[in-house]
């Protein structure tokens, strides 16, 4: 990845970020597009011996890929008619599943709460070639007004049971009254039943799965469909 051919202003990002951090580019193939997602080259040197599952206040956990953000990523690769209709990913990360709405056609605002978080997002939105893509600071306890979305995504965004009535809220502000939901999730998460429980109340549910052979292990993905119940 040659930097010196990005744009100067994510040109500009990059080099602050790497004053920090020792940066690699991760690649995801999704269709016939690659995309290159920036991230931490020595992510056990961030973490510094924490457990990820110890205490998730407390553990970055946009610092990785996670598989349900790849199997999201192909999931919004093959949603179809992209064109003219308009994504929302919430609590991006390294952002894989907005970028991949992004190549695919789709017009995206990836959104997170932290700055920091959303100039890797800016970084790797550049190296994919990508400039379908607006970016937002999304406090879910304090939503800024925004157009409402034809689809709302996230991957791994389901920890903390205390942000789970904040993310409804979120759900119905930013909604299109025919849009959908795609949530993915490790199908260990035991947050995902608790949030699922809460969000039947205001929205239909559907549920498929994705089975992963990575090394000597199987990882099933859970995969969600949400849309507003019909009055």
């Amino acid at each position: 990845m040659d930097i010196r051919t990005f744009p100067e202003p994510e040109r500009e990002l990059y080099n602050k970020i790497k004053t920090k951090y020792k940066l690699t580019f991760d690649r995801l193939k999704v269709g016939d597009n690659t995309l290159r997602l920036l991230k931490i080259a020595d992510i056990e040197e961030l973490l510094e011996g924490k457990d990820p599952f110890a205490n998730v206040s407390e553990f970055p956990f946009w610092v990785k890929l996670w598989e349900a953000a790849m199997v999201l990523s192909y999931v919004m690769h093959r949603l179809p008619d992209p064109k003219g209709k308009s994504v929302l990913e919430l609590g991006a990360g390294l952002g894989a599943p907005g970028l991949a709405a992004a190549a695919a056609g789709f017009d995206v605002t990836i959104s997170d709460y932290e700055a920091m978080i959303m100039d890797f997002q800016k970084v790797s939105a550049a190296a994919s070639g990508l400039h379908n893509i607006t970016f937002a600071h999304l406090d879910w306890l304090n939503p800024p007004d925004l157009a409402p979305f034809d689809y709302l995504i996230g991957a791994e965004i389901l920890f903390r049971e205390e942000f789970f009535a904040p993310l409804l809220n979120v759900f119905k502000k930013y909604l299109k009254p025919e849009g959908f939901i795609y949530l993915a999730h490790d199908a260990t998460r035991r947050s995902l039943p608790i949030f699922l429980n809460l969000a039947k109340n205001d929205f239909d549910i559907t549920i498929a799965k994705q089975v992963i052979k990575k090394q000597d292990q199987t990882i099933t993905i859970i995969v969600n469909r949400l849309s507003r119940k019909k009055m």
